[in-house]
C-alpha cells in the first residue's frame, strides 16, 4: 500500500528500529492482528487434527517468526517450543537452498532444533512478491514416530538412532505441491500412520491460514509496515524486560534439582543452575549439571534453551508481549556433554518430560527467588509448579482389529505452586503450559479401550505453607473391550520432590505409580468394587517401569506432584485449613500434624490449635520458643520470614522477623539457623537413596525458613548471594 507516510513517532517510548513510518495506532492495530493470526493458527490446527493431544489437550505450539528465526508471536500452549522452531528456521537458512513461496519444511531432529522426536515441527516462509517477510511455525506431539517401543519413548535406548525417525529439515511442500513420497516415507515409520498423516495435513492447513492472513495484512498496510511491527514487538519486549531485570536485586542465585533413573538404572542426575543478575542482564550457567546419561533422559542444547524459555516467559514476562525480546537479555551458558547439552548420538527421547522439565523447574525457582527479594515484584513470587510429568501411553489393537494409540495428557493436572499472595491452583498444571488443558475422560475412552475408574484430586498432595500449593490430580484406569494392550509408563519425581516450596513452604507430594493385576475380572464388576471402596493388591512401580502388558481387570493408578508451598505452614490461617478439610483436599490428620490445626466437628478448636502449634515449634527447636514472628519487622524483605538490615556501622545483616541475626556481611543465612535433617513421610514424599531433606528454623521463634532437598553427603546450597 502506497501513499504519504505518517510522521515517525515513538511507540511506548521505543523509537523505530528502521526508517519505516509507523504511528502508535497503526502499531497497535497490526500488533493485535498478528496475535489474532497466531490464535487462528491454533484454531486451524485443532479443527483438522484428530488427536486428543491436539484437539482437547495442550501439547502443541503456533507462532510467527522473523526471517532470521526470532519469534514475534506465540500461542499459549507449550512455551518450550518457541525457540526450537526458530532453530529449525535457522537450519533451513544455513543448510538449504533459498526457500520459495509455497514451500513448507518439516523436522523433528533434536540435534537440529526439536525437543525430542515426537515433537514434529513444520514451518513455511511468507513472501510479499520476492521478499521473504516472515515464517509461520507449528508443532505438535505425535503419539508415535517409530523406534524400539510404542509411543517412541524408548527406556532401554542407548543412542538416538533407536528412538524413531529423525527428520532434520525436509521440504514437504514444494511451491504449494505436497511431496507425497516424502509424506509416505515419514508416516510409514510410525505405528499410527493415519494419525500422524492427519496431523501433518493439519500443519499444512495451519501454515496456509497464517500465510493467507499475513498476505491480507500486506495488502492493507504494506509488508514493510507489518515487518516493522514484528521487529518492534520484539524490541519493545526486550526494552521492557531489561527494565524489569534492572529492578531485581543484583547477585547470584544457586539452585539445583534432580531427576532419577535414566532408563537403565536408578542413577540420580542433577540440573544445576547459577543465575547471575547484573543490571539489565541475566546469565544462566548450567555448568555444574551432571554429565550426559547413557539413557533417554538427556536434552540437547535446543532442549536446554526450550526449558529456559518455558520458565522465563511466564515468570518474568507477566504483562509483556511474549516473544524473542524476553530472551535477548539472557545468556545461557553450559559446556557440551551435560545431561542438558548432550552430544550426538546420546538418546534424548524423553527429554521433554525429564531434563527439559527439570531445567524449567530450576529457572522458575531462581527467578522467583529474585522476584521475592524485589519490593516491586515480591507479591508475584511463586513456588515451583507441577515439577514432573508422569507419562502414560497405551497402544495395541482395538476391538475392530485396528491399531490404536493414546498419549495421555492427564498428568498435566499436577498442582501449581503457591504464590506470595494466594494459594496455588489445584490441578493447575506446569508453568511452561500457560493455558493447560486435558482431554475429557469420555474423549479418551472413545478413542481407546480405556475405562476410567476415577480421575479426581488427591488429598494431602499440595506443598504445605502459609500459602498452600495446588493439590494434584490422580487417576485409576483399566481396559475393556480388548484382550490386552501395552502400557508404557515412566516419570521422574517418584523419588525426588521437584515441586519445591519457597521460604518455608514444603514441596508437593511425589509421584506415586501403582499396578494391580486383575486376574481377568469383568470391567463392570471392577468398577462396582472401586465405587464400593474395595482395595486391590497393589504393586508399587518405580519411576520408570517402561513397557508392560495390561489386560481387562488390571488397574494402573497414579497420582502426580502437587505444587510447592509458600511460607511456614504454621502461619496459615486456621480457617483456611478448616476450609480445605471441608472440601476434602486436606485430611483432618494432616491438618493437625502439618498445619497444627485441631478441628472439632469441622470447626477450629482455637485453644488446642494454639497448643499444637506451640508444641510443633518447640519440637523444631528442642526447647520452647522465646519470641514470635513479626511480619512487620523492619528491613528489606527476603521473602516472608527474612529481612536484610543495615546496621549502624554500615554493614548488612540477615534477620528473621523475630529478630534473630542469622548472618553478617552476606546473605548466606543458613549457618545461623537451627537446621535439622527431616523425615518427609508425612507429606507423601518419597526420597531417592542419595537424597536428604533439611529444614531450617528461626532460633528464636521456631518459624520454618526453608525446606531444602539436597544430596545426602552434602550440605544444602546457600541459594542467595545478593550484591550488598
Amino acid at each position: 500500500m502506497t501513499g504519504t507516510p505518517a510522521p515517525v513517532k515513538h511507540v511506548n517510548d521505543q523509537p523505530p528500529t528502521t526508517g519505516t513510518a509507523l504511528d502508535p495506532i497503526q502499531y497497535e492495530i497490526i500488533r493485535n492482528r498478528l496475535l489474532a493470526v497466531t490464535e487462528e493458527m491454533r484454531i486451524a490446527l485443532q479443527s483438522v487434527s484428530g488427536s486428543p493431544t491436539v484437539t482437547e489437550a495442550s501439547d502443541f505450539f503456533t507462532g510467527l517468526y522473523l526471517p532470521d528465526g526470532e519469534f514475534a508471536t506465540m500461542g499459549f500452549q507449550v512455551a518450550h517450543e518457541a525457540p526450537p522452531v526458530g532453530s529449525l528456521i535457522r537450519h533451513i537458512n544455513t543448510n538449504r537452498r533459498a526457500p520459495r513461496a509455497g514451500d513448507m519444511y518439516i523436522g523433528n531432529d533434536p540435534y537440529v532444533g526439536a525437543l525430542h522426536q515426537n515433537d514434529v515441527q513444520m514451518t513455511g516462509p511468507v513472501f510479499d512478491g520476492d521478499r521473504l517477510v516472515a515464517w509461520a511455525g507449528v508443532m505438535a506431539h505425535e503419539t508415535d514416530v517409530g523406534g524400539m517401543n510404542f509411543a517412541s519413548w524408548c527406556p532401554t535406548a542407548t543412542e538416538v538412532y533407536q528412538e524413531g525417525l529423525r527428520i532434520p529439515a525436509v521440504k514437504l511442500v514444494d511451491q504449494g505441491e505436497l511431496r507425497d513420497d516424502v509424506l509416505e516415507m515419514i508416516v510409514s515409520a510410525s505405528r499410527l500412520p493415519a494419525s500422524l498423516g492427519l496431523d501433518i495435513r493439519a500443519f499444512i492447513a495451519t501454515i496456509n491460514v497464517a500465510t493467507e492472513r499475513l498476505h491480507s495484512l500486506f495488502a492493507r498496510y504494506g509488508s514493510d509496515v507489518v515487518a516493522e511491527v514484528m521487529r518492534r514487538m520484539i524490541t519493545t519486549t526486550e526494552r521492557q524486560t531489561r527494565a524489569r531485570l534492572a529492578k531485581l536485586p543484583d547477585g547470584q542465585v544457586h539452585v539445583r534439582d534432580f531427576l532419577e533413573h535414566d532408563g537403565h538404572a536408578n542413577r540420580l542426575y542433577a540440573v544445576d543452575l547459577v543465575a547471575t543478575k547484573t543490571g539489565d542482564r541475566l546469565t544462566l550457567d548450567f555448568g555444574g549439571s551432571s554429565p550426559q546419561a547413557p539413557g533417554f533422559i538427556n536434552a540437547t542444547r535446543a532442549g536446554l534453551r526450550g526449558g529456559v524459555t518455558g520458565a522465563l516467559i511466564p515468570t518474568l514476562g507477566f504483562e509483556l508481549a511474549w516473544n524473542e525480546g524476553l530472551l535477548r537479555p539472557v545468556d545461557i551458558v553450559a559446556p557440551d556433554g551435560l545431561v542438558c547439552t548432550a552430544r550426538h548420538p546420546a538418546p534424548v527421547g524423553s527429554a521433554t518430560v525429564e531434563t527439559i522439565w527439570t531445567v524449567t523447574n530450576v529457572v522458575q525457582r531462581a527467578l522467583n527467588l529474585l522476584l521475592a527479594c524485589s519490593p516491586e515484584y515480591a507479591e508475584r513470587g511463586q513456588a515451583v509448579s507441577s515439577g514432573t510429568m508422569a507419562t502414560f501411553n497405551l497402544g495395541g489393537t482395538n476391538q475392530f482389529g485396528e491399531r490404536f494409540g493414546l498419549h495421555s495428557l492427564d498428568p498435566l493436572a499436577g498442582g501449581s505452586g503457591a504464590f506470595a499472595s494466594h494459594d496455588g491452583i489445584d490441578a493447575g498444571g506446569p508453568v511452561a503450559v500457560p493455558v493447560p488443558a486435558i482431554a475429557d475422560v469420555e474423549s479418551n475412552e472413545q478413542v481407546s479401550p480405556l475405562l476410567y475408574l476415577y480421575r479426581r484430586l488427591r488429598p494431602d498432595t499440595a506443598g504445605a505453607g502459609a500459602r498452600s500449593g495446588g493439590h494434584s490430580g490422580e487417576m485409576g484406569l483399566t481396559l475393556r473391550g480388548v484382550a490386552g494392550a501395552n502400557a508404557l509408563v515412566m516419570t521422574h519425581g517418584a523419588e525426588v520432590p521437584n515441586s519445591v516450596g519457597l521460604f518455608g513452604g514444603w514441596p508437593g507430594a511425589t509421584v506415586r505409580q501403582r499396578f494391580a493385576p486383575g486376574a481377568g475380572r469383568d470391567d463392570e464388576d471392577l468398577l462396582r468394587e472401586h465405587l464400593a471402596g474395595a482395595q486391590p493388591t497393589w504393586q508399587q512401580l518405580g519411576p520408570k517401569p517402561g513397557e508392560f502388558p495390561m489386560r481387562p481387570g488390571d488397574v494402573f493408578a497414579v497420582s502426580w506432584q502437587g505444587g510447592g508451598g509458600w511460607g511456614d505452614p504454621l502461619s496459615r490461617a486456621p480457617q483456611d485449613v478448616a476450609a480445605d478439610v471441608e472440601r476434602g483436599v486436606v485430611s483432618a490428620a494432616y491438618a493437625e500434624q502439618v498445619y497444627g490445626v485441631v478441628l472439632a466437628e469441622g470447626a477450629v478448636d482455637e485453644e488446642r490449635t494454639r497448643e499444637r502449634r506451640l508444641a510443633v515449634r518447640t519440637e523444631r527447636l528442642g526447647a520452647p520458643p522465646v519470641a514470635e514472628p513479626g511480619p512487620g519487622a523492619p528491613g528489606h524483605p527476603l521473602g516472608p520470614a527474612l529481612r536484610l538490615v543495615r546496621t549502624d556501622d554500615g554493614d548488612v545483616e540477615v534477620h528473621t522477623t523475630a529478630g534473630a541475626v542469622l548472618s553478617r556481611g552476606s546473605t548466606h543465612w543458613r549457618s545461623g539457623a537451627v537446621s535439622r535433617r527431616i523425615d518427609p513421610g508425612a507429606h507423601r514424599i518419597s526420597l531417592h537413596d542419595e537424597l536428604s531433606m533439611t529444614a531450617h528454623y528461626c532460633p528464636l521463634s521456631g518459624e520454618l525458613l526453608s525446606v531444602d532437598v539436597h544430596l545426602r553427603d552434602e550440605e544444602p546450597l546457600e541459594e542467595l548471594s545478593l550484591a550488598l
